[in-house]
């Protein structure tokens, strides 16, 4: 069994509402899935060593494996490539937080493809298709997702900023939840 991008999607979510007993249902509703794709989802991680389960339907990310893996491995497992300028929701070194670190011109930070989006940029697919709908949804996802947009497509400066805000954003959902 192999992971899917979705996979990321999933353990970002618990990542970003920490403490918090979700459902599959739950889950898959907050992330615009089925809860049988969340359910395939989790059962990924689980083989993968990227969530453990501390009992029937209750588990969480293993927080060390997943940061190794977003940082080493999504850029490898999941490319990205930037396409046409279009009219999207920021992502990566346009969002928070990099946004308030890094500056760009107008125009030129990327941008996940999406109707109800603010800025232009160059065009990124999204881990998920629902990934953009999701983080409109949830502030915490978005900067999660966009951080590791940031470790997928990034210079180098921007890979590193990425990868220190990822450690600090999971140390502190592991202090919360």
């Amino acid at each position: 069994m192999e992971l899917k991008p979705q996979d990321l999607l999933v353990l970002f979510k618990r990542i970003a509402a920490p403490g918090r007993d979700w459902t599959y249902a739950g889950l898959g509703q907050a992330l615009h899935l089925s809860a049988s794709q969340v359910h395939r989802s989790v059962k990924r991680c689980l083989i993968a060593g990227l969530a453990v389960e501390h009992g029937r339907g209750d588990w969480q990310p293993v927080r060390g494996a997943l940061y190794e893996f977003a940082v080493h491995g999504v850029r490898y497992a999941f490319p990205a490539t930037l396409g046409a300028v279009k009219r999207g929701i920021p992502t990566s070194f346009g969002a928070p937080p990099l946004a308030l670190e890094i500056s760009a011109a107008p125009g030129d930070a990327p941008v996940w493809p999406h109707p109800d989006g603010t800025a232009r940029g160059p065009s990124l697919t999204p881990l998920s298709p629902t990934a953009a709908q999701a983080a409109l949804e949830d502030p915490a996802l978005h900067e999660l997702l966009s951080l590791q947009d940031a470790l997928r497509i990034g210079r180098a400066r921007e890979r590193s900023l990425a990868a220190q805000h990822l450690k600090q954003r999971l140390e502190q959902a592991n202090a919360r939840g």
